[in-house]
């Protein structure tokens, strides 16, 4: 953690567009979004959001010692402004932008001293910025990784708390990563923090897209506004443009973004399966791994990656796409790539001596469901084995996927167990039954248990010699999220604790390929 010397109020809003603010200009120790974290020589940060109103808590703020108060509400500036005549105070009509400006200067631009890298779409974002940020590291580069698994600053390994995190949050993470002597930022963007402004103000390098499929519906309302979001990270939202993007040109929405990136004088590199300036050819899948050549631009790459499937080989060809943009070599990124055994709860795999597969999967919408019971079907066909599918829709989501990711399964499987995946306010059975048109139209044999447990318990039991078994929709998470509280939960250490229940707990329990 790193400690900041007081800033003059005025420094802390050089380069925003201030509509009001009163004259004083106290010395600031802190920025604060949260009230709760609010403390004597605080400057508060007021922020209208789509479910709170950070306006709200202003009196708290400045309850708990907040000497400085920027609002994007003309009611808090009023207010203020009347009952309290020694409070610095500024009125903007973007609270998260200034949010961002303010931090940016709070913690003397650490994203000038970076190279950033950042990688968006539905699907994929995850294991294309570990890729990416293992090679970075093959080349010798100390990187900051921001992503929904875990946080990495140079050498160190935090939780992530959020996908993308707030800017003021993301901000302190790049001076900390700076101070440790980080060079390189390698960032999943999400839809919600391009389209809230999380990262406004972000000068991106180099900006990869991977696809986009249904999700996060009951956020964005439509496909096109759930695009728009995305497309902000290639049109240069409160800076210019990236310097390169790259994208999957097999994807729609890939095409008009390659349109629409290329209007605003950004270089643009394509990378697709068949099709593309990084191509496959070659393609061997295995259980362990997979082997295939690259075509680039530079030249043709020989690869070995254990990562398994076709999907693992499109997120190669955009991390490969974004290292070279970044000036590696291909010996850089062949290490890159054979440094990496797995990425947490993307595939991984559960090895208890068992004659057939298990594998953990963060795969959470149809898209991704078809994509991992297809790799499954690979994987299982050639032995004559069956593919059983545990999977579950998360509740206060988008309620329109639930039949689709119903029918991917059905389609995709020999057997499928529906089951819970954080139903939060929601009633699991009420979830369930939104889910059962597409599994019944499939015609796959299914069966239905709310208990998550007890459901991975029943496909582990299911299975037979060659058999794969997919458990889909958490991945790396450690928790289940229900109405009234967050209990502890992780599907590999429940498929682990299925298996040796199967099999006996005498039974050698090798462990796989660690993940890094």
């Amino acid at each position: 953690m790193i400690a900041n010397s007081p800033m003059q109020f005025d420094d802390l809003l050089r380069g925003l567009e201030i509509r009001e603010r009163t004259a004083l200009n106290p010395p600031v120790i802190d920025v604060v979004y949260d009230s709760r974290h609010a403390a004597p020589g605080a400057l508060f940060v007021a922020m209208q959001g789509g479910t709170t109103d950070g306006n709200s808590f202003v009196l708290g703020a400045l309850h708990q010692g907040a000497i400085a108060v920027v609002t994007d509400a003309e009611r808090t500036w009023q207010l203020l402004r009347t009952t309290h005549p020694n409070l610095a105070i500024a009125q903007v009509d973007h609270g998260r932008r200034a949010l961002a400006g303010i931090s940016a200067n709070f913690f003397h631009h650490p994203e000038r001293r970076l190279r950033l890298s950042g990688v968006t779409g539905t699907n994929g974002k995850t294991t294309t910025t570990y890729l990416l940020e293992s090679m970075l590291r093959s080349a010798g580069r100390k990187c900051i990784l921001v992503g929904t698994i875990e946080y990495h600053i140079a050498e160190e390994i935090r939780p992530s708390p959020h996908t993308t995190p707030e800017s003021r949050d993301l901000f302190q993470l790049f001076a900390e990563g700076v101070a440790a002597g980080a060079t390189e930022a390698v960032m999943e963007v999400s839809s919600h923090a391009l389209d809230q402004g999380r990262v406004w103000g972000l000068h991106w390098d180099t900006a990869v897209f991977t696809n986009l499929t249904q999700d996060h519906l009951d956020y964005h309302g439509t496909m096109e506004s759930y695009f728009q979001a995305k497309a902000k990270m290639f049109t240069g939202e409160g800076s210019a443009p990236p310097r390169i993007a790259a994208i999957h040109i097999a994807d729609d929405y890939g095409q008009r973004l390659i349109s629409l990136a290329r209007s605003t004088g950004c270089e643009i590199v394509t990378y697709g399966l068949d099709d593309g300036d990084f191509r496959a050819t070659d393609v061997q899948l295995a259980a362990n791994g997979t082997r295939f050549r690259m075509i680039t631009p530079d030249g043709e790459i020989d690869l070995h990656t254990y990562l398994p499937g076709p999907v693992n080989v499109l997120n190669l060809l955009a991390a490969s796409a974004a290292a070279l943009a970044r000036g590696l070599t291909r010996e850089e990124i062949v290490r890159g790539v054979e440094s990496i055994a797995c990425v947490p709860g993307r595939f991984q795999t559960v090895d208890c001596g068992q004659p057939f597969t298990v594998a953990i999967d963060y795969a959470h919408t149809d898209d991704a469901l078809r994509n991992v019971t297809r790799l499954a079907r690979q994987l299982a066909a050639p032995r004559n084995g069956r593919v059983i599918t545990v999977f579950g829709c998360g509740g206060d989501r988008d309620r329109a996927k639930r039949p689709k990711m119903g029918r991917a399964a059905g389609d995709g499987s020999d057997f499928v167990v529906a089951t819970s995946d954080n139903p939060r306010s929601e009633n699991p059975d009420a979830i369930l039954t939104e889910i059962l048109p597409g599994l019944t139209a499939s015609g796959v044999r299914f069966t239905v248990e709310p208990d998550r447990a007890d459901a991975i318990r029943l496909a582990v039991d299911e299975a037979r010699e060659n058999d794969v078994v997919v458990i889909a929709g958490k991945g790396h998470e450690k928790v289940q999220i229900l109405h009234h509280s967050i209990i502890p939960f992780d599907d590999v250490e429940e498929a682990r604790e299925a298996l040796l229940e199967r099999y006996g707990k005498s039974r050698r329990v090798p462990l796989g390929l660690p993940c890094n």
